[in-house]
């Protein structure tokens, strides 16, 4: 049985990069490592930008970058001249702590339809170990993405 790629198209590595510079998401140190043919991984430092004062990585760093990787693939998910996926709801369960390194994340399709998607993202230490679990709802609008460049929003 064939599935469907869950992609739309094609976007370049450089477009993810641009459209990261001069936001939340570059202040944090989020980057996309891979688009694979099911998932969409990413990796964040766990350092000064995303520690709480006890020197442990924030629970809210943790959902912003679970958000970003959920619309990240929710953007890549759809055709991005007709739909624009912005974030609904969010939720984390913040499982171990981790004071230094990098944690990675990974974004699955839970369900894709026509106006909402549901992504589960997995984060995990240096060693493989599961820190936290987030489960993001994105609505689906029907008007083209939004997501733009540091120099198309200037």
């Amino acid at each position: 049985m064939n599935t469907p790629p869950i992609w739309h198209g094609e976007v370049p590595p450089d477009v993810l990069t641009a459209m990261r510079r001069g936001t939340l998401i570059e202040t944090l140190g989020i980057e996309v490592t891979a688009v694979l043919p099911d998932s969409l991984q990413g990796r964040m430092p766990v350092d000064s930008r995303t520690t709480q004062p006890a020197g442990m990585l924030h629970g809210g760093a943790s959902v912003a970058f679970a958000e970003t990787l959920a619309s990240i693939a929710g953007f890549l998910a759809v055709d991005r001249a007709r739909f624009h996926v912005v974030g609904m709801e969010i939720n984390a369960n913040h499982l171990r702590p981790v004071a230094e390194g990098w944690v990675t994340g990974v974004a699955r399709p839970i369900y894709r339809g026509g106006r909402a998607q549901v992504w589960e993202v997995r984060i995990a230490d240096d060693q493989d170990r599961l820190v936290c679990i987030s489960r993001c709802t994105l609505a689906v609008l029907e008007v083209p993405t939004t997501y733009l460049s540091a120099e198309q929003r200037a």
